[in-house]
């Protein structure tokens, strides 16, 4: 069975890790979000990606299509504990409020420091991952700290501090799994992805 995934550019890896993770086969059709083809309006009216095709029925938003796939395929399991669920969860926010400021002096890299500092902990006593093992918490935050990383570097000239090793460990481990590095967005796709928000 071929799970049909449109999406674009750097901004679909969750949906494409999971089904990495599960050994499930899927095809990709990239969709221009500039400029969007009929036959994809007609399936997704908003227009947004990810969508999926599973089991002939369309299903849209990465938290709809990741819960649908851990029902349809249980096996290896990848359901984060609620309890564990909120782990880094306040990482994407603080990151992007940083990444758009203007102002050097309002707070917005501290409270991103502040988040990872939390985070780091929280991995020095429960790693590697957020369960212990991987799951379905740590394919969302991996594609958004890769984002961070590539896109703060960039616009920034900022990168995670030395003083948080076990992030930077957490980072080393997502990043390198083989799920991860054939799902990954280019550099350049990234960068280019933030240029938007960046210079709003």
């Amino acid at each position: 069975m071929t799970e049909s995934v449109p999406f674009s550019g750097p901004f679909c890896q969750r949906v494409l890790l999971t089904m990495e993770e599960k050994h499930l086969p899927y095809d990709t059709r990239l969709v221009d979000l500039g400029n969007k083809p009929e036959w994809f309006l007609k399936i997704n009216a908003e227009g947004k990606v990810p969508v999926a095709k599973l089991d002939e029925q369309w299903i849209a938003d990465s938290d709809v299509i990741t819960q649908t796939l851990e029902e349809k395929f249980p096996s290896p399991p990848l359901t984060t504990p609620p309890e564990k669920a909120p782990v880094g969860s306040k990482i994407f926010s603080a990151f992007t409020g940083f990444l758009k400021s203007k102002d050097p002096k309002d707070g917005t890299e501290q409270a991103l420091l502040n988040e990872l500092s939390s985070f780091n902990a929280y991995i020095k006593e429960n790693g590697p991952y957020i369960n212990g093992e991987i799951s379905a918490a740590d394919l969302s935050l991996g594609p958004k700290l890769y984002h961070m990383e590539i896109a703060l570097g960039h616009y920034k000239s900022w990168s995670v501090p030395e003083s948080l090793p076990y992030l930077k460990s957490y980072m080393q481990n997502i990043f390198s799994r083989d799920s991860f590095v054939k799902t990954r967005a280019l550099k350049e796709d990234v960068i280019a992805g933030w240029r938007p928000k960046v210079m709003a």
